[in-house]
């Protein structure tokens, strides 16, 4: 569905499992769980099927970021993690929505850290999955060249140093596959509504030179920060310094040593059960 969050500004979303569960003579209301996903450009589908696996515990919130997927397209200018950030809340106060537990996956996640420093208190949990503060370019090209060899390093360091259609062909030859050691799911890559321009536009921009470690000391709200230690384009020091700035006794870091971009694509027990701990965790 579309939901209506500003004037002219829909965000499409789907919404799985109850909010308020029969318990005996009452009812039980279960978290809401909002899931950010990764980019940019891309959608909300990669969640799917596996979250569902997570909506005995929470209310499952999936949407498509601003101008992705299949939210309405919005212009250029629109593309920024504040005005990202502040969807969010947003996307909360249209469904009435208080206290929700915030999972963001890559982009998703720099989204989720500039909500946490623009709305500290409006969480009650935040998940960083598979993220980063910064660029970091030298840490990637090393990442990709020990995981995918000389020839993923020399595509990484060109598409993160001019991201272009020139430079995501040969990136996506030799970097892509590289991700994960778990092979990619082709059919899951054909459901994704892709728009390039995002991503050419926030991977030529914003992301060079951002820092997002210096809003985490606002946090308010417990954060888990999960990383993959076999992951090439958010590696796990990134992961390290993130879970180092968060103030105690709020930041918990939680690796997974066969895993590469998003823990639960490499070993979804393991990353599916942390998160089942942390949602119910009171």
């Amino acid at each position: 569905m579309l939901i209506t969050i500003a004037p002219q500004v829909r965000l499409y979303v789907d919404i799985e499992g109850c909010g308020l569960v029969p318990d005996g003579p009452r009812m039980r209301e279960k978290p809401t769980l909002i899931l950010l996903h990764g980019g940019p450009g891309y959608d909300h589908s990669s969640f799917k099927p596996l979250f569902s696996q997570l909506a005995d515990v929470a209310q499952i919130v999936y949407v498509d970021h601003r101008g992705h997927g299949r939210s309405d397209r919005r212009p250029a200018d629109e593309w920024t993690l504040d005005v990202f950030a502040d969807d969010v809340v947003r996307l909360c106060d249209a469904l009435g929505v208080v206290k929700p537990i915030v999972l963001g996956q890559s982009f998703g996640g720099f989204v989720a850290q500039r909500y946490l420093a623009r709305h500290p208190a409006h969480p009650a949990k935040v998940v960083l999955s598979s993220t980063s503060h910064h660029l970091g370019l030298e840490r990637k090209v090393a990442a990709f060249t020990r995981f995918g060899g000389e020839a993923a390093g020399a595509a990484a360091r060109a598409f993160w140093t001019t991201p272009n259609p020139a430079t995501w062909a040969p990136y996506n030859d030799h970097c892509r596959h590289v991700y994960n050691p778990t092979p990619p799911n082709d059919e899951g890559r054909q459901r994704t509504v892709f728009n390039e321009d995002i991503l050419f536009a926030s991977a030529s921009g914003e992301q060079q030179t951002m820092q997002l470690l210096p809003g985490l000391s606002a946090v308010q709200c417990p954060v888990l920060v999960m990383a993959g230690e076999l992951d090439p384009v958010t590696p796990l020091a990134d992961a390290q310094d993130i879970a180092a700035a968060i103030p105690a006794p709020w930041g918990r870091l939680v690796t997974f040593p066969q895993a590469g971009h998003g823990a639960w694509r490499d070993d979804p027990v393991a990353a599916l059960g942390t998160l089942r701990e942390f949602i119910t965790a009171a």
